[in-house]
């Protein structure tokens, strides 16, 4: 698995070279657009699998509730090694229902106490970025520690991710802990895509996921036509007493009615623009990035 993942990284550095003035011109646009942001702004994108542009990639991002996508495929990968299925059921107790946090599955079942499959966990933890799922999770495949080595062995480095929801609450400064780099972030979506990492089945249920997403309605999606899937993940913090938002964020991978695709992926940080300002400056991008798309590519 690791070589597939390292023969796509050289296909795409291959191709870098043969995409040239064309990918200088998209870069330059996306460029302009976020001169003058009082945030720093990475971008990464693959066009069809084989094409790579960036935007400021040299900067570690916080991930924020980006890394529930890594979960979930460590997730798939632990109950494939334990025989486990989405059916197996976990018992939530109280404790794991924190109080201070985004958590519909918390608000549904407030006293805890009650048994939950795997598979209904993912859905809240990527369907509803509910934070308390994705502790519970985390503790079941044994930590943050276990979806970062799961990643790592994929062949993707720039990638870590030690804390877990609650850890981030504790301390805001903590969510710095678990940071990627735009162009990993793009290329572990290209190996879940062309990879067999899990089953066909394990595969449509977290894709399916993340196309029925209900955070960010108002960033990548906000810069697409409403015919053309997006299926993706966000990720947004708190502010700190300076009033900085430390990230906020969104990636996915965007498939047009005929088959195309390309993958995305927008971090924000360290932001002192309005959380509205950041999210339409998202937009701006995925609408940048899909008329590029269009113009090169064939859509029909």
């Amino acid at each position: 698995m690791k070589l597939e993942v390292w023969r796509t990284f050289l296909l795409l550095c291959f191709s870098w070279v043969a995409f040239g003035a064309q990918a200088q011109d998209l870069g330059e646009q996306l460029k302009q657009k976020i001169s003058g942001k009082a945030a720093t702004v990475g971008v990464a994108v693959i066009f069809n699998g084989s094409e790579l542009v960036t935007v400021n990639n040299m900067y570690r991002y916080p991930m924020m509730s980006t890394f529930k996508f890594h979960q979930a495929l460590s997730v798939m990968e632990y109950i494939n090694r334990k025989g486990e299925s989405l059916e197996t059921e976990i018992l939530v107790k109280p404790s794991d229902l924190k109080g201070n946090t985004h958590s519909p599955m918390r608000d549904a079942n407030p006293t805890g106490n009650f048994l939950m499959t795997i598979g209904d966990l993912l859905k809240y933890s990527l369907i509803e970025s509910d934070n308390n799922a994705c502790d519970v999770l985390f503790k079941h495949i044994g930590g943050p520690k276990f979806t970062e080595k799961y990643v790592h062995e994929l062949g993707i480095s720039d990638v870590s991710i030690t804390q877990t929801e609650d850890m981030m609450h504790q301390n805001i400064d903590n969510a710095m802990l678990n940071w990627t780099k735009p162009s990993a972030a793009v290329l572990l979506l290209e190996t879940f895509l062309q990879n067999e990492l899990c089953s066909k089945s394990q595969k449509l249920f977290i894709q399916k996921a993340m196309t029925d997403t209900n955070t960010g309605s108002d960033k990548l999606k906000a810069g697409l036509p409403e015919k053309v899937l997006l299926a993706h993940r966000t990720g947004s913090s708190d502010r700190n007493e300076f009033g900085i938002k430390l990230g906020d964020n969104d990636m996915g991978f965007v498939v047009l009615p005929n088959g195309q695709y390309y993958t995305i992926a927008v971090f924000v940080m360290n932001s002192q623009e309005s959380d509205k300002a950041n999210a339409r400056l998202i937009a701006d991008i995925s609408k940048i990035v899909y008329n590029y798309f269009c113009q090169r590519y064939k859509r029909d």
